[in-house]
């Protein structure tokens, strides 16, 4: 199973655009911060990633404000066929907190 959830940050997002069969797009680079426990020791956990968003979703994700705090649910895919570089797909996300 290829399933991910998290929460962070939108820090980067581009304007909206479209593929050559009309689908909208949305990229964007994800924030994530948070302690996480390994082997009984707790570890500071920090990651940026980059982030989609297609279709429907796409509309609602470009509207979302920056700087609210998101859980995220999708998927990870190869950039493109040839690529080793991971993509972060968001198939949902929810505002947790706005920040202020």
């Amino acid at each position: 199973m290829n399933q991910l959830q998290v929460n962070a940050l939108i820090t980067e997002r581009d304007t909206i655009r479209y593929t050559p069969a009309g689908m909208p797009i949305v990229t964007a680079v994800l924030q994530h911060s948070s302690q996480q426990m390994e082997a009984g020791i707790a570890r500071l956990t920090e990651f940026e990633i980059p982030a989609l968003a297609a279709g429907d979703l796409a509309k609602r994700f470009n509207d979302a404000p920056l700087g609210g705090i998101y859980q995220f649910t999708g998927f990870l895919a190869k950039k493109n066929r040839n690529s080793r570089s991971l993509v972060f797909h968001i198939i949902d996300f929810s505002l947790l907190d706005t920040g202020a």
